[in-house]
């Protein structure tokens, strides 16, 4: 049991020891006459070109602009072309016009080629790199400025200002806005108040009825047996007053 265990080790082991060994980095081949030839190329066509050229190139159709290209027998694409000279002007913007370039140095891998080549602008110098894919056609053309300690050191405390005077800024705004949080209770409060008690109406006493002086209930009923014993012709013994209403004034109630 033990020798099929370590026999089982040793499979393991030669399995992953050929694993570690297959991949190997190969590097393209490339042709470097022509890549220097199409290098030199976009270095005369960047720095001649004028904006009329561009213009007039930009209104061709895109067969028209790979049928351009291919007549020149260069390795590039119509998109790699404009990009290229995009690059090359950004640099000229920033290091000034183009005076003179070195010689060129190739550096391959497995995805392709990267070429290059110092160049000496008016302002400063910069190295321009160019990179080939697999198929030694142009990806793309970076331009990388060379730049002093002064020039470093001033770009270094800007970019530690711009940083900073953000991070105060919002940390300046945030204080703001939690320094406003005290008012929000009293907001509330101001719109949950209470609608002050609309006055009370002034109530207006209703003048008293005019009370009329209380006749004497007895000498009225004595006046009113009077009349009756007198209108029957009898005496006022036969019958009893017990109470008196008024008669309605309306005939048609009688």
């Amino acid at each position: 049991m033990k020798r099929k265990f370590s026999l089982l080790l040793c499979l393991l082991a030669c399995i992953l020891s050929f694993a570690g060994c297959a991949k190997v980095d190969e590097t393209v081949e490339y042709n470097e006459a022509a890549i220097t030839q199409t290098v030199e190329f976009l270095i005369e066509y960047c720095n001649t070109v004028d904006d009329a050229a561009l213009e007039q190139w930009e209104q061709y159709s895109e067969f028209m602009q790979n049928y351009q290209i291919m007549t020149t027998g260069l390795q590039v694409t119509p998109d790699s072309l404009s990009g290229a000279v995009d690059s090359w002007r950004a640099g000229t913007d920033e290091c000034g016009a183009y005076v003179s370039h070195g010689d060129l140095s190739f550096e391959a891998d497995a995805d392709g080629v990267d070429v290059i080549m110092p160049v000496e602008y008016e302002k400063k110098n910069a190295d321009i790199i160019f990179t080939f894919d697999r198929k030694s056609y142009l990806e793309s053309v970076t331009v990388n400025a060379e730049y002093g300690m002064d020039e470093i050191l001033t770009k270094a405390g800007l970019n530690t200002l711009l940083g900073m005077g953000t991070v105060f800024t919002v940390l300046i705004f945030i204080s703001i806005i939690i320094s406003l949080f005290g008012f929000i209770p009293r907001i509330e409060a101001a719109f949950k108040k209470q609608p002050e008690t609309l006055a009370a109406p002034e109530v207006v006493e209703a003048a008293a009825p005019e009370i009329l002086p209380e006749t004497d209930d007895l000498e009225l009923i004595a006046v009113i047996s009077a009349a009756v014993a007198a209108y029957e012709g009898t005496s006022t013994d036969g019958f009893v007053v017990r109470s008196i209403r008024r008669r309605p004034s309306n005939k048609w109630k009688a």
